[in-house]
């Protein structure tokens, strides 16, 4: 047996999980028709097969028709639900691994204009900000009506085979009659705290009389909404004592803060460069006051944190949850003596900004995640041994190299810097998004491990690439940036890359103009701005940086905000033209018919990158496939087959920035799915 806190068994009533990691409920949007098919059973199956002790899914299955999910959600309360639950569970159980699932009302968390158009219902006409519907203030049918909603659900869940349930009450129906911030009924749901607790447990209750008294049942709930005029930490407190009391919850997992904005549902499931496990402590106290199973995840993502949530008493059950998604081994990995070997969650938070805006979870470090049908974790080993050659040490670049020695091959890689990293090591500049170089790190470690030759300050051109005597080429360059947009003055501006890199010194009054709506804009706005200059970032677009998406935004909103920092959208630099010592910004708008000008002294441009790939086209007509990808056999996980020239003496692709100006998990992805099938 081992000693490890981690390691050790915890009896939940009549359920014994194997170890104290848990993945926490949460929605990866990967239902189809509201039904977690293929696709989401091999993904939790994936993490249940690598030792974790309880997966939690669906992060807010709906209960009731009037309840549509804004993202892609668990219909709970479809019949058909039962089946597809069963086949998730039974799998799950045939590793070891326990089942749950979170159901919930959103009450007013939705938008009235989905699913079938009802009514947003909450205990109160306040809107929530987040998505804007008003709702209906319930009446006492729609009250008896959702309760029942509820038992239907939980009965269900118990039929598929799973081994409990959990009700969500923050920021949800459950919770919004619980604040007074959005319950303005009149008893017997609303006025007094016994009041407006009533609502869950008549829920409880009328779950209870469906699944008897063996059904493990919990709560997913805030203890402090942190909020002016919200629930207090001394009304958390009082709630969790009452919920331990009942006698109808078998286990308390406890959240801190609000969700009914941006920034409130950044600070209760933070993001990179936020504080880690912020709310431990608070969760620690709960468990301490009440002396009841206790389980909670809010940004524990590395193992030495959440073996401390256990051994010193805060916790019962730890959530690992985005931590899963970087790398669902951790178990394994642990048990292995191998910690050291697992891939870090890093924060970037690609996870969840994609689900909230309609796409499904996917993890910046992990191209696999969500993709388990498609793409392996754990990489086979190729039929026949290769020599390939990689150029560039960037995300893409390290990514390949990782995939072929994983594959057996002979891998050589060039990369014309003195450190790995590519941009990547640019992004790590801004303090805040540090851990980004972790991408990099584990990379490189896992490569070295591999026995990958690396040549660094190696600027290769096509006889360095020759000399190696490759059979496959990988062009994964990268881009730099690209300034030239302007009708006149492109010799005027600067890019983002050059204040980043500190090519160029910051200015004192300086315009940004981001014209791709990604983090380089924000990161040099962050760092002119801290050397007290005075900064406008203007866009051509209705939104702002739309491509960093809403709660990786939080953060840089906050430090940007702070500094005074001014906002401008739908407007278009068109020209600079220096005037003295200054220069003169021409500024138009797509929507036609007004110029003004802006004063600065420094012009900053956000354009994307531009592809850097002279070796590319060097080397492309001496290879086997003049550099052509059957996109087919791509998506379809077959070898690349391209063979245009028969004198070509080997294969060449690039992937990247090096084809084209996206993101980090783009540029891995490429990597990932073309090298693993060579």
């Amino acid at each position: 047996m081992s000693s490890d806190p981690l390691l050790q068994p915890y009896q939940l009533r009549h359920l014994t999980l194997k170890n104290r990691l848990m993945i926490s409920s949460h929605e990866p949007a990967y239902p189809e028709d509201g039904m977690p098919k293929e696709r989401y059973r091999a993904y939790h199956a994936e993490r249940a097969r690598a030792g974790v002790a309880l997966t939690m899914t669906a992060g807010s299955a709906s209960v009731s028709r009037d309840s549509p999910p804004v993202f892609n959600n668990i219909l709970a309360w479809k019949d058909e639900v039962v089946g597809w639950m069963r086949q998730l569970t039974d799998e799950c159980h045939d590793h070891g691994c326990a089942v749950m699932i979170q159901l919930t009302h959103l009450g007013r968390r939705t938008r009235w204009d989905k699913a079938d158009w009802l009514p947003v219902i909450s205990p109160g006409h306040e809107r929530e900000p987040s998505h804007k519907a008003f709702p209906k203030k319930a009446e006492d049918w729609d009250i008896a009506r959702i309760i029942e909603d509820y038992a239907d659900a939980a009965e269900r869940m118990q039929a598929a085979g799973l081994d409990g349930i959990e009700l969500q009450a923050y920021g949800h129906l459950m919770d919004q009659f619980w604040s007074p911030l959005t319950n303005d009924l009149d008893g017997p749901y609303g006025g007094n705290l016994d009041n407006r607790l009533r609502f869950t447990f008549d829920t409880l209750k009328a779950i209870r009389e469906r699944v008897g008294p063996e059904f493990i049942v919990g709560i997913r709930y805030t203890g402090d909404e942190d909020l002016p005029g919200g629930l207090t930490r001394t009304d958390g407190l009082e709630i969790s004592h009452r919920l331990k009391d009942c006698g109808m919850v078998d286990f308390l997992n406890v959240v801190k803060g609000h969700i009914d904005t941006d920034a409130g549902l950044t600070d209760v499931i933070p993001v990179q460069g936020m504080r880690s496990a912020p709310h431990l402590d608070f969760a620690g106290e709960i468990r301490a006051e009440t002396r009841f199973p206790t389980f909670h995840a809010a940004k524990i993502q590395d193992v030495a944190t959440a073996r401390h949530a256990i051994a010193s008493g805060k916790l019962d059950m730890v959530g690992m949850t985005r931590a899963h998604m970087a790398d669902p081994h951790i178990v394994t990995k642990i048990m292995r003596g191998e910690e050291e070997r697992i891939r870090p969650c890093v924060g970037a938070n690609y996870c969840l900004d994609r689900i909230y805006q309609g796409g499904m979870a996917l993890c910046l470090h992990n191209p696999s995640t969500g993709r388990e049908l498609e793409q392996p974790h754990q990489i086979p080993q190729a039929d026949e041994k290769r020599r390939v050659v990689i150029i560039g040490a960037g995300p893409a670049g390290l990514e390949a190299a990782r995939v072929a020695a994983e594959r057996g091959h002979e891998v050589i890689l060039h990369e014309a810097a003195s450190d790995p990293g590519g941009q990547i090591r640019l992004t790590a500049q801004t303090p805040r998004r540090a851990e980004m170089i972790q991408i990099i790190q584990w990379r490189f470690s896992e490569c070295e491990r591999l026995g990958v030759r690396f040549h660094f300050n190696s600027f290769a051109d096509a006889d360095t690439v020759l000399e190696d005597k490759p059979d496959v080429v990988i062009v994964a360059t990268g881009g730099l940036p690209h300034t030239e947009l302007l009708e006149a003055g492109n010799d005027l501006v600067v890019s983002s890359w050059d204040i980043l890199s500190g090519d160029v010194r910051p200015g004192s009054n300086v315009l940004i103009y981001d014209d791709a709506g990604d983090y380089p804009a924000l990161q040099a706005a962050e760092k002119i701005a801290a050397a007290g200059a005075k900064v406008e970032i203007m866009t051509r677009d209705r939104s702002f940086a739309p491509e960093v998406m809403a709660m990786s935004l939080t953060p840089s909103m906050r430090e940007l905000q702070n500094r005074d920092v001014i906002f401008t959208v739908t407007w278009k630099l068109d020209a600079v033209r220096r005037d003295g010592n200054e220069l003169l910004a021409m500024i138009g708008s797509d929507y036609g018919g007004v110029t003004k000008e802006r004063r600065v002294d420094q012009v900053v441009v956000n354009h994307g990158t531009r592809p850097l790939d002279d070796i590319y086209f060097e080397l492309r007509p001496g290879s086997i496939n003049l550099g052509e990808v059957d996109y087919e056999a791509l998506i379809d996980g077959r070898p690349q087959k391209v063979a245009h020239n028969p004198e070509g003496g080997y294969q060449l692709f690039r992937i990247g920035d090096a084809v084209a100006a996206r993101n980090t998990h783009a540029a891995i992805y490429d990597a990932l799915r073309l090298v693993k099938e060579i």
